[in-house]
């Protein structure tokens, strides 16, 4: 039989790697296009002219930025959980049905919520405090 809990396990896995499965195809300055003669490098070879380094982030886009974006998401994934996981959680309590060992199995499901919960709120609190304390030192 296949517990929840690998379900959950399973469906987030895909979840966090479906955006992996969408690929970027670009033309443009340095990128070769179908078919075109390369120098063995991928770049088509151009004469008298400098080569640039694209961004790869984005015209604008810091590591910075990136970073709390990221953790933006993840906090958002990670909220979507936390309620799911006290509704699950309100579930086991009722069918506890006062065993005392199923309320205990509860109690401690509720406790690592709250836990998770904190963290996911730290983490947030912390790169708040380390973006301000950088952006106060680099002005």
């Amino acid at each position: 039989m296949i517990s929840t809990r690998s379900v959950a396990i399973t469906a987030f896995i895909l979840l966090s790697l479906a955006p992996l499965a969408f690929a970027q195809t670009t033309s443009g300055p340095g990128v070769a296009p179908t078919g075109a003669q390369t120098s063995g490098t991928g770049v088509v070879p151009t004469t008298g002219s400098s080569v640039t380094l694209l961004n790869p982030l984005g015209n604008g886009v810091t590591l910075q930025s990136l970073l709390t974006s990221i953790l933006q998401f993840v906090v958002q994934i990670g909220s979507i959980v936390i309620v799911l996981m006290l509704v699950y959680i309100g579930y086991l309590f009722v069918m506890a049905r006062g065993e005392p060992a199923k309320i205990s199995e509860a109690r401690s499901a509720l406790m690592w919520t709250v836990v998770g919960a904190l963290i996911l709120l730290g983490a947030a609190a912390i790169q708040q405090g380390i973006s301000a304390t950088v952006s106060a030192l680099s002005t």
